[in-house]
This record gives structure tokens, sequence and C-alpha cells, in this order.
């Protein structure tokens, strides 16, 4: 090594070693620095020495006192004596035929109620016998201590669930119409009170499905929170079944139904419905939807548009010879006739593609292998009138759940979705039943069950019982 590279080297050498320094200087200062910061905060963080009081004032204790008081959590209870002075109307309840000289005011009860499309602060007065324990009931009431009529629970109900607006919205409603004002929790609870109260009619409409001769079944996506489940329709010509927030697996239909439905099921083709029923219609419209769908983006497909067009002919006939009344023991016949007819349509059933086939080719393939291998499922309309071709009676309930989800209107918690399930189920059924579904027929069937005992579905579900009961119990 010459001794140009040793000089090299150690200028090199010296040239790390200052920079180590300058860097162990650094190094040092900013150690220093940690210290002072440990040493501020452990001082913030000792305790403070006692504040003594040095007003004792009765002023100081009163101002004490006030905050306290601010700080309790208010129960939303008004005095007796406040509620008198807020009601615009007052009325005096008795027994029918009661002699009022010997009865005393026992109870009062302060309602809002809606007269005239107006809300009115009502203050009842209830007058009975001084020994009688039988009151007279305040009529459009739930109990004794609700301060809300039921059509204005009716009316939040009809707006969030049939109409579909959030709570806040249907609060502003309320109060636009009626100069009700309502907080969102009071809304809330209304409905959970609602719900429990309906609870009993949920169970009978259930069983009523349960019991049904034919039921049309559908499925739509729901979400609890972020959670994504479902919501199944169970209807029938007079009765609608809500189950919301459910799986989609066939443990729901079993949890309604039962092992198996003594009835005719209407569904589309998905698996959970297989050998669920004992007699089973496929709905038509989503065979024909599927086909126009692959036509549409196959304009120029001739092969797409001669399936189609026959399998339009096909589903046309068979609902010409569903109508026709002069079909009797022929019915059986015509059916198997069509079935021929989709065999004949469906000549390349099994077809199997190679990988390069399109997606529309795959579908169309994939639609005429399941129209034959459900053949036994398609006509079953041709042979029991009563039923129809589709699914639509289902499908119809389920759109305004499917436009709930698109706009994210969907349940906060289980309790809520089975809260939606009871009051659309019972909205839903009243309006398949009553002639005009307005407010005024909706309270005047629910007065009617208060009057009773019972309401229109419980005394159908009680008649169908003792209808099926009374040949076990006949003589042999």
């Amino acid at each position: 090594m010459t001794i140009s590279e040793l000089k090299e080297q150690l200028r090199q050498r010296d040239a790390r070693i200052k920079e180590q320094a300058a860097r162990i200087k650094e190094l040092e200062k900013e150690i220093e620095d940690l210290k002072k910061l440990l040493v501020e905060r452990a001082k913030a963080k000792e305790a403070k020495p006692p504040g003594e009081a040095t007003n004792y004032s009765v002023g100081r204790h009163e101002r004490k006192q006030r905050k306290r008081r601010r700080l309790r959590k208010s129960t939303g209870r008004k005095p007796k004596d406040v509620k008198r002075d807020h009601a615009t109307r007052t009325i005096d309840l008795y027994w029918h035929g009661a002699n009022r000289g010997k009865c005393v005011l026992r109870r009062e009860q302060f309602v809002w109620r809606l007269i005239d499309g107006k809300a009115q602060y009502v203050h009842y007065r209830i007058f009975d016998k001084p020994d009688s324990t039988d009151l007279p009931p305040v009529d459009g009431v739930r109990n004794g201590k609700c301060e809300y009529g039921l059509e204005i629970l009716v009316t939040l109900a009809y707006l969030v669930y049939w109409t579909g607006v959030s709570i806040d919205k249907a609060c502003g409603i309320i109060v636009f119409f009626t100069g009700l004002e309502l907080s969102k929790s009071q809304a809330d609870s209304l409905l959970f009170q609602l719900a429990a109260d309906w609870q009993i009619e949920y169970d009978a409409i259930a069983e009523l499905v349960a019991a049904a001769a034919i039921l049309y079944i559908d499925e739509t996506g729901w979400k609890i929170g972020s959670r994504s489940c479902y919501t199944w329709i169970f209807s029938t010509l007079t009765t609608v079944l809500f189950k919301c927030g459910v799986g989609r697996g066939k443990a729901v239909l079993s949890g309604v139904l039962g092992d198996r439905f003594e009835g005719i099921g209407v569904t589309d083709d998905y698996s959970a419905y297989q050998s669920q029923f004992s007699e089973h219609q496929l709905c038509w419209a989503h065979f024909l939807r599927k086909m126009i769908a692959i036509s549409l983006r196959n304009p120029d497909n001739r092969r797409y548009a001669r399936f189609l067009k026959s399998l339009f002919a096909v589903y046309y006939e068979a609902v010409r010879a569903s109508r026709d009344r002069r079909l009797s023991a022929g019915r059986a016949a015509k059916a198997k006739r069509l079935q021929w007819r989709i065999r004949r349509i469906c000549r390349r059933y099994g077809e199997v593609l190679d990988d390069a086939a399109s997606a529309d080719d795959a579908k169309f393939v994939r639609l005429r292998n399941e129209l034959v291998d459900n053949i036994e499922k398609l006509f079953v309309f041709v042979l029991h009138p009563e039923v129809e071709a589709t699914n639509n009676r289902s499908e119809r309930q389920a759109r305004p759940e499917s436009m709930a989800r698109k706009a994210a209107r969907t349940s906060k918690s289980e309790r809520g979705a089975k809260r939606r399930g009871v009051i659309m189920s019972v909205l839903a059924s009243l309006s398949k039943r009553l002639e005009q579904f307005t407010l005024g027929s909706v309270l005047s069937e629910i007065n009617h069950w208060f009057e009773t005992g019972r309401s229109v579905f419980r005394e159908e579900l009680a008649k169908l019982q003792a209808a099926t009961a009374a040949p076990s119990r006949a003589p042999p």
C-alpha cells in the first residue's frame, strides 16, 4: 500500500470520527430534552393540593343544588295540574245506564287525539261507583296509561312502514297536518308498543298461513345494521306474513310451515322450496323474464327469438286452459299436452356446451334444462284454476321492502326487524280484507276487536281449528 493511499484512509477515518462525534452530541441533547419532558409530565400528574372553600353562603349552596337537579335525568312526565291547563277538551265517562248521582270521580287520563284531522289534548274524567273495580275504558286508547290515541299509532305505523318514510319525516308529516309534535324517541316507543299489542295477531296470522290451501312465497334481501339477511313474504288471498331479518335457508320455511306444507305452494325455483309442498307451482314470470333478458341482449339471434315466441305461446295456451270453466275432467289431459309442447321446444335438453360458449348461450341451455327438469311443476295452475301462474302476489308485497333496502331504510337491530314484521303483517292482512283501506276503516276494525275481545284473525283461526277438530271427535 502506498503512502498516498494510507493518507486517504486516515483522512476518511478522521471524517467519520467527526460525524460520529456530532451525532453523539445531538443524541445527548435529545436525551436531556426527554428527561426534562418526563419531569414535567410527572409534576403534572402529581396530586394537586386541596382547595379550601371560602364561600359558605346560602346562595352558593342553592346554585350547587340547581346544578344537581339539571344533571338528573327527567322522566318526561308532567304533573296533572300542568296537564289540566294544557287540555283543550274535557270529556266525562260513565258506564252506559249508570246512575250518575251515585258515581264519583275515580280516575283522570290525558290523551292526545286526532279530532277532525287536528291534534287535541283531551282530559278524560272517569266516573264510577266508589267500590267498583271495573272502570269505564277510554275508547280508542291502548290502556289506562297511554297518552296517545290509536289513530296516532296507526298513522305513524302507516307512514313509517307502509309508505316507507323515515321516523323523522313521519313526525314532520304529523306535525304539519295535525299540529302534534312527536320526538323521534316518542315515535319509536309508540311503534314498539303497537307491535307488542299486535304480537298475538301476528301469531294468529302465522297459523293461518300454515293452514292455507294455496300459498305464495317470495324472499328479498334485507339488512340489520351492517349484517345482510332476508325478508320472507308468505301470502294468501286474505293474509300476508312478513318474516324480517332472518336467513335464507330452509329452516325459515320449516319454522313457518313445518316439515311439509300440505297444500299448493307457488314460488320461484330457489332450491330451498324443493320437496316442501304436496304440489308445487313454479312462477312462470321468472322463466319468461330470463328468456326476455337473453333475447334483448341478442336482438339478432333468431334462435332466441323463436324460443321466446314458442314459450309465450305455451304460456298463453296454459292461461286460457286455466280460465276455461268448461274443462273439468279434461284438465289433466290438457296439462299433459302442454308438458309435451315444453319438451318439444326444448329438444336439445341436456346439451353440454364447451368452454368457448358465450354466457348467454350457457344461460339459454340452463333455462331449457330447468323447464324440462321441473315440468311437473309448470302446469299445476291448469289442474287447479284457483292457483295463479305467477308469484306476483308475494312479489308485489316484497317490492316496497326491496325499495326500502335500496334506500338504506333497513332495520338497525333484530328487535326493530321483528317490530317491522309484526306491523307490516297486520297492516298488509287488513288491506286484503277491508273493502277500503283507510284510517277510518282500520280504526273501526280495531275497535271491533276491543268490543269482541279478539281480532278477525283469531276468530278465523278459531273457526278453522274447530272445523278440523270436529271430525276427530265424531263417533266411529
